[in-house]
């Protein structure tokens, strides 16, 4: 089946993987009303036609965080998606690099940071989660920083785990025993492709980068029992404060959709912002990133950048996004359903795909350069 845009993938995606693995990857918290403002209001915002411009030349290139990128478009911290693919974030990186794009590793990736800067030509950007053992995060940072990177994407809005039916029902929550749980042998052996490309040639199936951590074992029970332990709802800006005297480079926090703490943020001196709600998988009833946007990008003052997570569903979305006041946007659903449909060439697809849908909106939209958009590009706003 020829693939042309994201809704190919997540339809190929849902026939390779075993519905609990599907399930995990598509869901929301709750009854899902954020998981789909994300992707409907969108249509909300109005682009401005215009016509008789040059745009023979299309310039997607940008630069963000002191890092040259093809497009504004960079893969979103995605938890183990070596579960999608054989060491899914080794190819998803290779695809990332080849289109001149950076990924954010997970922390909750399944391949470790070590295997998957080994896998490419230059570092990638890095995800982090503020947890109670400190002594794991001063050596998760020596790890981060021994491979070369220099920018650190910290979630701040997961306190506590959203709650997610879809995962208490058939996803990843609860015990993980085939022996305990038929069914879930029976949704394995229904997929066979899956099941020799990962769970028998993509181990060791564990969560890489806390594997130190975890001696008894890294698998996805013990895991759970691990966050459980460790996330930490009473974190304040006083750990950033701790982090930063640790962390000596450029810090991005991710989950923010209030203007209040967008501003402070900029006023704690913080180097970027991810306007993003989880990809509607905390609080569900919370603004779309994308109607967020606008009131964050007006209370921020000062050289920081901006990018958006949830719900970019196309290149067209992407420019949707920078009209508004986004800098970048992150991508998160689409590489995880591109990488478990094809692997890594899904992903160079699916990125190709962005670029052009971007490059066909910008010509029609009278826009030649995404670092200098008209602003009054966009007529409507959720």
């Amino acid at each position: 089946m020829k693939i042309v845009n994201f809704g190919g993938f997540r339809n190929a995606a849902q026939k390779r993987l075993p519905s609990f693995l599907f399930e995990y990857i598509d869901g929301g918290s709750y009854n899902e009303h954020t998981l789909h403002r994300n992707v409907e209001d969108f249509k909300a915002v109005t682009l401005r036609q215009r016509v008789l411009r040059d745009v023979s030349n299309i310039r997607t290139a940008t630069r963000l965080f002191g890092r040259d990128m093809a497009m504004p478009v960079a893969l979103a911290p995605v938890g183990i998606a070596g579960f999608y693919r054989r060491r899914g974030e080794v190819q998803a990186v290779r695809a990332a690099e080849a289109a001149g794009v950076p990924i954010v590793l997970s922390t909750m990736s399944c391949c470790p940071v070590e295997e998957v800067r080994a896998a490419s030509a230059q570092p990638f950007w890095m995800q982090l989660y503020m947890i109670r053992d400190r002594g794991f995060m001063k050596d998760m940072i020596a790890r981060i920083e021994n491979a070369g990177i220099d920018t650190l994407f910290l979630t701040v809005d997961l306190a506590i785990n959203g709650i997610r039916y879809r995962d208490r029902v058939g996803g990843l929550a609860g015990s993980q025993s085939l022996v305990a749980r038929p069914d879930r042998l029976i949704d394995i052996l229904a997929h066979p492709a899956w099941a020799l490309d990962v769970g028998l040639m993509g181990r060791p199936l564990i969560i890489g980068n806390v594997a130190p951590a975890m001696p008894n074992g890294a698998g996805l029970q013990q895991f759970q029992a691990w966050v459980a332990r460790n996330f930490d709802p009473g974190v304040t800006y006083k750990d950033i404060g701790w982090l930063r005297e640790h962390w000596k480079g450029k810090l991005v926090l991710k989950g923010i959709t209030d203007p209040g703490d967008a501003a402070q943020a900029a006023r704690e001196g913080i180097d970027g912002i991810v306007v993003s709600n989880h990809g509607g998988r905390q609080l569900d009833g919370a603004l779309s990133s994308i109607a967020a946007l606008p009131a964050v990008r007006d209370a921020v003052t000062g050289p920081m950048t901006i990018m958006l997570d949830g719900g970019v569903r196309s290149g067209l979305d992407v420019l949707r996004a920078l009209a508004l006041g986004a800098d970048g946007v992150l991508l998160g659903r689409a590489w995880a359903w591109a990488l478990a449909a094809r692997g890594q060439a899904g992903v160079a697809l699916m990125l190709a795909i962005v670029k052009e849908e971007l490059e066909v909106a910008m010509a029609l939209t009278g826009q030649n350069d995404v670092r200098a958009l008209d602003n009054d590009l966009a007529l409507t706003r959720p």
